[in-house]
């Protein structure tokens, strides 16, 4: 892929996490991608994560992903971004994250994200 492609694919992808379209993101993904979070070390199925963005929608209906920067690589590209949001009790949130994601043949084979662990925490607190 050249990088224009890959920076393409990049804003589809986040537009479809932010969108809440599960089918789109889903399609983002070869067969057997793997998505880790820093903060439990667990590798997540595909299935995993869509249930995780189904969550995210029903309790951050208002998300947004602010992309700081995104660079792309000859395997994929690497993001740094800001997701804020409206907490269910009504108090503003927000998270800084970077992911680093692998690509082959257009799809994402492995997506790493580090997230911020405090802000995280926040999050978890009203449950998935």
């Amino acid at each position: 892929m050249t990088e224009q492609e890959i920076e393409a694919f990049a804003a589809d992808f986040v537009d479809a996490v932010q969108q809440g379209a599960a089918d789109r993101m889903r399609a983002c993904y070869a067969p057997g991608g793997v998505i880790w979070h820093n903060t439990d070390g667990v590798e997540q199925t595909i299935d995993d994560n869509v249930k995780v963005l189904e969550w995210f929608i029903r309790t951050l209906p208002d998300r947004k992903y602010t992309v700081l920067r995104r660079e792309p690589l000859k395997d994929g590209f690497v993001q740094q971004h800001i997701l804020s949001a409206t907490l269910p009790d009504g108090t503003p949130w927000k998270m800084d994250a970077c992911v680093v994601v692998k690509m082959k043949d257009g799809k994402i084979t492995r997506l790493d994200e580090y997230i911020d662990s405090a802000a995280g925490a926040k999050l978890r607190a009203f449950g998935r």
